[in-house]
């Protein structure tokens, strides 16, 4: 796997951190089963538990929202940092990953606001994705520029594309570049075109992301 994805010159992975952090785990009813700031928390929904109100939850997350302002909590995924940078759909500036097991770094987010699961490559020239994620958000990546790649298993058909918005955490990126790969992939692949936004501090299995203004 490690030389597929250096063929393709994409890596990486993460769980979010910041002043507060809440994750979901399961549900209970009309109660959601968080983690908030590392402490385990059952709330029903319309309660307020540590200044988060939990504001509805569904088969998929819950949402919750802290000083105003909404946010998705993914059933199961990483823990969603709130009120960092401001919060809100845009306003974000900083993002803390964590490394998790194998050392790498990993995180839900979106791209054009589907949701996805990335794996971070600080060596990667773009944004990565298979055709059947690609397909699943709904992304027309037949329109870009077509080319080939050479990956472990072959010469594979590529597509460079432009996505409209890369989300992570509370920061999202507008205009990014991707490649859209015809072969299977376990992740999209965080590359230089989204990271190279970023001011990158890492420290032991800390990485810290500041938006560049």
């Amino acid at each position: 796997m490690c030389r597929w994805f250096a063929a393709l010159a994409v890596l990486g992975a993460a769980s979010l951190c910041s002043a507060q952090t809440v994750s979901m785990s399961g549900r209970l009813g009309d109660k959601a089963l968080l983690m908030i700031d590392g402490s385990p928390r059952t709330v029903a929904v319309g309660t307020t538990v540590q200044g988060v109100k939990l504001v509805s939850i569904s088969a998929d997350g819950a949402m919750v929202e802290l000083g105003g302002k909404r946010h998705t909590v993914p059933m199961g995924g990483t823990p969603v940092s709130l009120g960092a940078g401001g919060g809100g759909s845009d306003g974000g500036t900083r993002v803390v990953l964590t490394a998790g097991s194998g050392g790498h770094f990993m995180t839900t987010g979106a791209i054009n606001g589907k949701a996805v699961e990335f794996m971070v490559d600080t060596g990667a020239t773009t944004v990565a994705l298979s055709a059947a994620d690609a397909e699943r958000i709904g992304l027309k990546y037949k329109d870009g520029q077509r080319g080939m790649a050479s990956t472990a298993g072959g010469m594979v058909p590529v597509y460079r594309v432009n996505l409209t918005s890369v989300r992570v955490g509370e920061v999202t990126v507008y205009g990014v570049d991707a490649t859209v790969v015809q072969a299977q992939m376990p992740f999209v692949l965080l590359g230089n075109s989204f990271l190279g936004r970023f001011q990158m501090t890492r420290v032991n299995d800390m990485l810290t992301l500041e938006k560049r203004p």
